[in-house]
């Protein structure tokens, strides 16, 4: 039954991600923030689908910490799950990425269109020049910034090494950090077909400001923060 759940999951996701594709690539002459509202539906869509085919749905723990200005989230990075869960949970946000994922068709075409914060890693120092530059531009149209720190997905019990870059940019953008930690990885592991029923549980931690911290020092508060949590959610 699981393996039927999770077909029928896969199956719909594809026959809806194509034409609503399609359908957004007309949104182009509209605003970003227009843009990404009509196209997150289809996260969101998702997400009840999931619910619907696979009984997984999720419970969000520390909404109250959710700031009213910009700020950046750097969270745990287990699962495709929270990049669909992110969308629902917290205003217009953009996320930093490799560039090469927009060249994925359909997916990759709907995620350009969201404006993302597309870098080439292999650039070094420019990436992080790129990386600043076009945060900024997101923040001035509104957005707020997703970092997954790690850099990838990690297996549940993991610890990747958190990356200084998100702690950077917050600190040149003087943007207050919100941890995020959840336990996705046990219901929909990092390229596995299946995904389990249960509730996925995410907590959001208190803004930490970027004003009084280095970024080694914000980067190292974020990551005692995140792996405290998930050492709790892996129980």
């Amino acid at each position: 039954m699981l393996y039927l759940r999770s077909f029928i999951f896969q199956l719909g996701m594809w026959l809806f991600t194509i034409p609503f594709t399609l359908l957004c690539l007309f949104l182009f002459p509209f605003s970003p923030i227009t843009r990404y509202k009509v196209i997150s539906l289809w996260a969101k869509s998702m997400l009840h689908w999931l619910k619907i085919t696979c009984n997984l749905s999720y419970e969000a723990i520390g909404l109250e910490n959710i700031p009213n200005k910009p700020f950046m989230i750097l969270s745990k990075h287990q699962s495709a799950w929270e990049t669909l869960v992110f969308q629902k949970i917290f205003p217009p946000q953009v996320w930093v990425l490799k560039k090469e994922l927009l060249w994925i068709p359909f997916f990759g075409w709907g995620l350009a269109m969201t404006s993302p914060i597309a870098i080439n890693r292999a650039a070094g120092r420019k990436a992080l020049d790129q990386m600043k530059t076009q945060g900024l531009d997101r923040i001035n149209k509104k957005f707020n910034i997703v970092i997954f720190p790690e850099g990838t997905r990690v297996k549940p019990g993991e610890v990747g090494k958190y990356h200084i870059g998100g702690a950077w940019l917050a600190h040149e953008l003087k943007l207050d950090i919100i941890p995020v930690a959840h336990n996705a990885g046990f219901f929909w592991q990092k390229n596995s077909f299946l995904r389990k029923p249960g509730v996925i549980k995410v907590v959001i931690g208190q803004p930490i400001s970027s004003g009084q911290n280095t970024p080694e020092k914000l980067n190292q508060i974020s990551k005692e923060w995140i792996e405290n949590k998930m050492t709790e959610l892996n129980v």
